[in-house]
């Protein structure tokens, strides 16, 4: 049970048992995870007043494999709960280890989640969400605050593709609990998030799953909120930039299931672009002008 809790859940249950150093290092991972997510076993300990050996075993109480794991979890509960005032600061500390231009930094990281969530995929879960998808008689798609872009580029996409797209765009969780109140069974709901997670998104999920409905997540991790209402979960890695989310690897996971889609769909999405080129070549949609 204890291999699906978060950090902050792993603290508590096992404060009671902790040594009066492994207290203190509970307290301080508690009121200063931003800062201890980019400290070494010796820097924690120093900033606490432990031994790096205390840290060490610390790691181990809490049942992670070493310090290196207790890390990461520690930066995962930065991305989740984190403020904007201290993802601003925790980025200022990152660049400035790093000592690359804030450019390249970026541009590092982004290529970095992207080869993690290439090399963590699960290509049987990718193929039952495009099936899924492709048998749907209704899809659902949501994404709010800075997944929403995410959100609206899979629907302009799949409404080429299908006539019943569906785009929830309440402004609150009851709006968007309410334009979903008929999803039923063969209709497939899409919610995406990534830390800081949206409530709106996890109760309209809820509901999906408990009318029936195919729910596909699209987000970070399998602590997420979002995947205790999923049938079909897909991970794609994802940072905090500053206050950006960096959701390249996201992007392009939703690139590759566009793809994919059509590929299935390629006979019916023919017929489509053609009476689609035609509109746009009336129209004058695009610009063919070419400067030489």
């Amino acid at each position: 049970m204890i291999e699906t809790m978060n950090l902050m859940e792993r603290l508590d249950k096992n404060y009671s048992n902790m040594s009066k150093g492994q207290k203190k290092l509970a307290d301080y991972i508690r009121e200063n995870y931003d800062k201890a997510a980019t400290y070494t076993a010796a820097k924690l300990g120093s900033e606490v007043g432990v031994s790096e050996s205390t840290v060490v075993r610390f790691a181990y109480e809490l049942s992670y494999d070493g310090y290196p794991e207790l890390l990461k979890a520690i930066a995962a509960t930065v991305r989740t709960h984190s403020n904007s005032l201290q993802r601003l600061e925790n980025a200022a500390i990152r660049i400035g280890v790093e000592q690359d231009s804030i450019y390249a930094s970026i541009m590092k990281e982004d290529r970095n989640r992207i080869k993690e969530t290439l090399e963590s995929v699960d290509e049987y879960m990718f193929n039952k969400v495009v099936e899924s998808i492709v048998n749907a008689d209704n899809i659902y798609i949501l994404g709010v605050r800075s997944t929403w872009y995410l959100a609206g580029m899979m629907g302009y996409y799949f409404r080429m593709i299908f006539d019943q797209v569906h785009m929830l765009e309440g402004s609150g969780n009851v709006d968007t609990l309410e334009e979903i109140c008929r999803i039923r069974e063969n209709d497939i709901f899409i919610g995406i998030s990534f830390p800081r997670y949206s409530v709106r998104t996890v109760k309209a999920m809820e509901l999906a799953r408990k009318n029936g409905a195919k729910t596909i997540a699209i987000t970070d991790s399998m602590q997420s909120p979002l995947i205790e209402y999923a049938k079909y979960p897909l991970i794609a890695k994802s940072d905090v930039m500053a206050i950006v989310d960096s959701l390249t690897a996201p992007i392009s996971l939703i690139n590759a299931l566009i793809v994919a889609v059509c590929m299935e769909k390629k006979e019916d999405l023919e017929v489509r672009l053609n009476v689609l080129e035609r509109l746009w070549q009336e129209y004058k949609v695009y610009d063919d002008h070419v400067i030489d």
